[in-house]
């Protein structure tokens, strides 16, 4: 999921992460007359961004506060209740061939959008083929592999009207796949298979999604306030939405605060309902009831531009980078959030060994390399690189976001670089996240310290972003040991669980062994909350946060 654009340690989650109590099937509460008796007065939160909006297009949602608001004012087929258990959404039946290759969805009739328009399955056709049309230049069309003549789409090999996806009538949606997909369910519930609404989309054109007028909803909450630029909101109960009884707040007012400490002295005055901190906040609040400390599926890693940038091709220099890095102290002395030293590409707790039980990231790491901090190593790897590329130094710029604490990252990778390297020079260039995203998406950089999180729970869902043609592979790393063996856990061996989990762990092991990438550490979310927010349904991978569901008790 999420290609996060909070670089470098600046958390860019919705601050409103809260771990609440379940819903059923409807997306209610489990008992709502009991709730409503225990319900304030006033249905209003108040919380805060650490980064800005950039979109409300589907299609091009990348950042996960995009996600998120896409998420909540807009719903799929699907929805992710506690535990990524799958709740019925506009979807009521889902038929699947034996052969697993064809899904048929029959789809809840009343659906509105919030301008009235019927929602039909015309519109989930009309919004995948957009998505994985290569003039929307959408990043996430590669999510659609799998699906029929997905990839020769991307390719540029087929039309985007060929993708199997068809409407059989206007309560049916049928999708013909290429090979049966393990988690596509899962993957119902991902923002980016959302229905879109084509009258809508051809009425504001180049300008859809920009602002919050300039789009339709048919989720729990409509947005207002947003203009495309500014950095106040609102999310405000939908009243076209289906289960609109099911929906408890009036009203979340929304802000973007990127100091740490002005969003902890307005929780403290009773302005925000939740507050996320920094490192010196969390260790002087970890006795405190009203704070929590949410594990991520976020692995956070340099990222290395091989595209335009001839010295990050060689090999021994991206080895010395990643023995500079001291994960334990970084994360314990200069996070000090509760995150954890990366083990692997891929974060623990997201999958499991199908025959023996073992977490992937802990079997991965057997035999692999590239996790430790050797300085020793690192000048060694350092005079190796500098000798190929017949230099004697080298001047680099290393890109970061604008927070407080992404600028306090992009500071820390500098010293240990400039320290640990001799003849180094590493310069910061902190930008703003739409100019980051831009920047990153142009290969307009040396490095920068990128993340990515879970899409859904397999370790596909980070494998995948390091093949050669995939869009987030920004920094252009290519191995051909690596990309066949990612194709073959997703091709041959799509259905041999047991051999499609060692085509993931080898190729898991290619990427510490060349250094494609190097992991830093595994992200948390740490928060201050009102104990009175209520219900909030937390994910670690997919759609982080369900807010259909929260409420204010009394």
């Amino acid at each position: 999921m999420k290609k996060i654009g909070f670089i470098v340690g600046g958390v860019a989650v919705s601050a409103l992460l809260l771990a609440g109590c379940g819903q059923k099937s409807s997306g209610g509460s489990e008992n709502d007359g009991h709730l409503k008796a225990n319900m304030a007065a006033k249905q209003t939160v108040n919380w805060s961004e650490t980064t800005e909006l950039t979109t409300m297009d589907p299609s091009k949602i990348t950042e996960p506060i995009d996600i998120t608001m896409v998420g909540n004012t807009d719903e799929g087929l699907y929805r992710l209740g506690k535990n990524h258990k799958l709740i019925p959404a506009i979807a009521t039946k889902t038929q699947v061939s034996s052969n697993g290759k064809t899904y048929t969805f029959t789809l809840r009739k009343g659906v509105k959008w919030s301008n009235g328009d019927p929602v039909t399955a015309k519109d989930f056709v009309y919004s995948w083929k957009r998505t994985i049309n290569p003039k929307t230049a959408s990043q996430y069309g590669y999510i659609f592999d799998g699906i029929k003549n997905a990839n020769k789409i991307q390719a540029n090999k087929a039309k985007a009207g060929s993708l199997g996806v068809k409407a059989l009538g206007n309560y049916q949606l049928r999708v013909n796949l290429e090979r049966p997909i393990p988690y596509f369910k899962l993957l119902m519930a991902f923002p980016i298979f959302f229905p879109q609404n084509q009258s809508v989309v051809t009425k504001y054109g180049q300008a859809y999604g920009t602002s919050a007028s300039k789009t339709v909803y048919n989720g729990p909450f409509k947005m207002k306030g947003w203009t495309g630029t500014n950095d106040k909101w609102q999310l405000v109960a939908n009243q076209s939405y289906w289960d609109k009884k099911h929906v408890y707040l009036k009203q979340i007012n929304d802000q973007v605060i990127k100091d740490p400490s002005t969003t902890y002295n307005l929780y403290q005055s009773g302005q925000v309902d939740v507050a996320t901190l920094s490192g010196t906040q969390v260790k002087n609040e970890l006795n405190n009831k009203d704070m929590h400390v949410l594990k991520d599926s976020r692995i956070f890693y340099l990222e290395f531009n091989q595209r335009t940038r001839p010295s990050f091709k060689n090999k021994a220099l991206r080895q010395a980078f990643a023995y500079c890095i001291d994960r334990q102290s970084f994360t314990k002395n200069v996070l000090a959030d509760g995150s954890v030293p990366a083990q692997g590409f891929v974060t623990p707790g997201l999958a499991n060994n199908p025959k023996t039980g073992e977490d992937f990231t802990k079997e991965a790491k057997q035999g692999s390399t590239g996790i430790e901090y050797n300085p020793t190593k690192a000048r060694a790897k350092y005079k190796e690189a500098l000798k190929q590329l017949g230099k004697k130094s080298l001047s680099l710029q290393i890109l970061s976001g604008d927070t407080t604490a992404a600028k306090h990252s992009a500071a820390y990778v500098q010293g240990q670089l400039e320290k640990i390297l001799p003849n180094l020079k590493i310069s910061i260039s902190s930008v703003l996240l739409k100019t980051l995203i831009q920047r990153q998406t142009h290969h307009q950089f040396d490095f920068f310290v990128s993340n990515w999180g879970a899409d859904y729970s397999d370790p596909y869902t980070f494998l995948q972003i390091l093949q050669s043609n995939n869009t987030f592979n920004e920094g252009g790393w290519t191995n051909k040991q690596y990309n066949k063996l990612v194709r073959r856990s997703a091709s041959v061996d799509a259905n041999r669980p047991q051999q499609r989990w060692q085509d993931m762990l080898a190729a898991s092991r290619v990427i510490m062994k060349d250094q494609g990438v190097a992991p830093i550490y595994q992200a948390t979310i740490p928060q201050m909350r009102n104990p009175k927010i209520k219900g909030i349904v937390y994910n670690s991978a997919g759609l982080s946060f369900n807010l259909k569901g929260v409420y204010v008790a009394k």
